[in-house]
């Protein structure tokens, strides 16, 4: 294994503070409550205009990886913590106390570049302390990746490098990105939306997650988001957000190995009218999926194939990539360039689709499509934060399946589908969720 394993979490995924005090920490069912508070206290959290590749001097700083389930509803996808991910270095010999493993916080707030520089000058600290022969890996969730390519190809840090591991990195972006800073947040959330939107918009980070490649349709074809006027958004930053794809070399692509999550429904495709984005399943006709956030066109380098055996599919979602078994299998092995075989190895598939926010007095609506094969058996398990099953459903089979759960009380949850098929089980797909109350107009 390499020297060094430096760990990156995607956006969101590092807690933040200020002088008073901690600003982004919630998480779990603290999620939940801070949700409706986050519409004041977030003037601390957003960026002057034009702030480009710079640190605003809000005193604000990262302190540590989150370790649970964490959101803010309107800006990215509700994702797991990164404690099972570093459990796993420290079962490889890499911990902090050690020297060996960096845990990199950093203030996802902010362009990819500032903290890619930024991480390239702990790396070369770190690696120095380590010897001068020392090298470096990197594993990396979502956005992380991102920091850490630019890191490598962009601030001389390729040499030193050994390998580049990411899970679920939208190399070339996801159309999600697209519709949450058109479109801004949930209109059920009623006078949050208004403070959440301008926050997003304030981000160089976010922006730097709009899609690359050409995914909006018009008369004359698919085009690029800077061959067209996105309502609402600064043309500079979107501009500037290409601009940081485009300097991007893919001269490490020999070492870099991307895990994708695959075979889930995800927004790839998108239409602008009336000032809103509409997004669909679908690149030119055929639905290519992704892990329900990165559909699988972004999660792909630049000019690389589909079919590239350089890209490692594992059935899960964005969500849960950085915490499912076979995933970390799959990061063990290509640390320790061990023969570990990853777990997930069958042929039923589900495609499944959750919402990420549901308020209180909707029903949670489930669908599952199986587009190959039939399981005996399929069960659609709601689990709370601690992931205790909280209840269930079983479907009847067929190729789309709804399964709805009324009443569900405020706070984090997790849906699970898992079944039994003849012969191999059901790959176990994974979703985040929150449940919280309508706040009053």
């Amino acid at each position: 294994m390499s020297d060094l394993v430096v760990v990156l979490p995607g956006i969101l995924g590092s807690t933040l503070r200020d002088e008073d005090g901690m600003v982004w920490e919630v998480s779990g069912r603290a999620a939940v409550r801070a949700v409706l508070t986050l519409g004041r206290s977030l003037h601390r959290l957003k960026l002057p205009a034009g702030i480009g590749d710079e640190h605003p001097g809000d005193g604000i700083e990262p302190v540590a990886l989150m370790a649970d389930l964490h959101v803010i509803p309107g800006i990215w996808t509700p994702l797991k913590g990164y404690d099972r991910l570093t459990r796993r270095m420290n079962t490889l010999g890499h911990t902090v106390e050690k020297g060996n493993l960096l845990l990199f916080a950093y203030d996802w707030r902010l362009s990819n570049r500032y903290n890619g520089a930024l991480l390239a000058r702990k790396v070369d600290e770190a690696l120095d302390r380590i010897g001068p022969d020392a090298t470096v890996s990197f594993v990396c969730h979502s956005m992380g990746g991102l920091v850490a390519r630019w890191c490598v190809e962009q601030c001389g840090l390729a040499e030193r490098t050994d390998k580049l591991i990411t899970m679920g990195t939208p190399f070339r972006g996801a159309a999600a990105a697209l519709e949450q800073l058109v479109n801004g947040v949930r209109k059920g959330l009623g006078p949050l939306a208004v403070d959440l939107t301008e926050f997003a918009r304030s981000m160089p980070s976010l922006h730097q997650l709009l899609p690359e490649y050409a995914c909006i349709e018009s008369p004359s074809g698919l085009r690029k988001t800077t061959e067209v006027t996105l309502p609402e958004l600064d043309t500079k930053m979107v501009e500037d957000a290409m601009a940081f794809h485009g300097a991007l070399t893919d001269s490490f692509a020999d070492r870099t190995y991307a895990i994708l999550g695959g075979k889930q429904p995800t927004a790839t495709t998108a239409s602008i009218a009336d000032g809103k984005v509409t997004c669909y399943r679908t690149y030119e006709g055929e639905e290519l999926y992704g892990d329900a956030t990165v559909p699988m066109v972004g999660a792909a380098r630049r000019g690389l194939a589909l079919s590239s055996n350089t890209l490692h599919r594992v059935v899960e979602q964005h969500t849960s990539l950085q915490d499912n078994a076979a995933v970390l299998d799959a990061v063990e092995s290509f640390l320790t360039a061990k023969p570990i075989v990853p777990r997930a190895v069958t042929v039923t598939e589900p495609q499944v689709s959750v919402p990420d926010l549901v308020l209180t007095g909707e029903q949670l609506e489930v669908t599952v499509e199986l587009r190959d094969t039939a399981p005996r058996a399929l069960k659609v398990a709601l689990l709370d934060e601690n992931g205790k099953q909280v209840e269930s459903r079983s479907p009847a089979i067929s190729e789309k399946m709804t399964a709805r759960f009324a009443d569900v009380p405020p706070g984090a949850y997790f849906v699970q589908v898992s079944g039994i098929s003849v012969g191999a089980p059901v790959v176990p797909v994974t979703s985040a969720v929150l449940v919280m109350d309508c706040p009053a107009v």
